[in-house]
């Protein structure tokens, strides 16, 4: 069992910048492909960001390339979200999730979620 506790949401300004934490139960983390969804009210939720185990390769969704940055540090246990250039469309609720096997595409089907942590972007 493993779970995941986001933090670091919060109301920024359009431009602005934001880092979500999400720290990991269990002493396999870096076995864990690790990723970053969000959604904003009255839609789905999607995929934003996922990293492997070792965090040697990474993918983002189209929206958020070249703004957004995900890593991760196995030593304690959390994989982060660094958010540039904030727009109000990235207003969501976003949460973290853990996939033991796979590909990093095995994130989309996650075996573990986090509660969430709400970002809110004003323009």
């Amino acid at each position: 069992q493993v779970q995941l506790v986001e933090s670091g949401g919060g109301l920024v300004q359009a431009g602005g910048s934001l880092r979500l934490s999400c720290v990991a139960s269990g002493r396999t983390f870096g076995l864990y492909i690790l990723g970053w969804f969000r959604q904003a009210p009255g839609k789905e939720r999607d995929f934003v960001a996922a990293i492997a185990g070792n965090g040697g390769s990474t993918s983002a969704a189209d929206s958020v390339k070249g703004r957004f940055t995900i890593s991760r540090d196995n030593a304690k246990n959390t994989v982060y979200l660094q958010m540039n250039s904030l727009k109000p469309e990235d207003t969501a609720v976003y949460y973290c999730a853990a996939k033991r096997w796979g590909s990093l595409a095995a994130i989309r089907t996650p075996d573990y979620w986090g509660r969430g942590t709400q970002v809110t972007v004003s323009s």
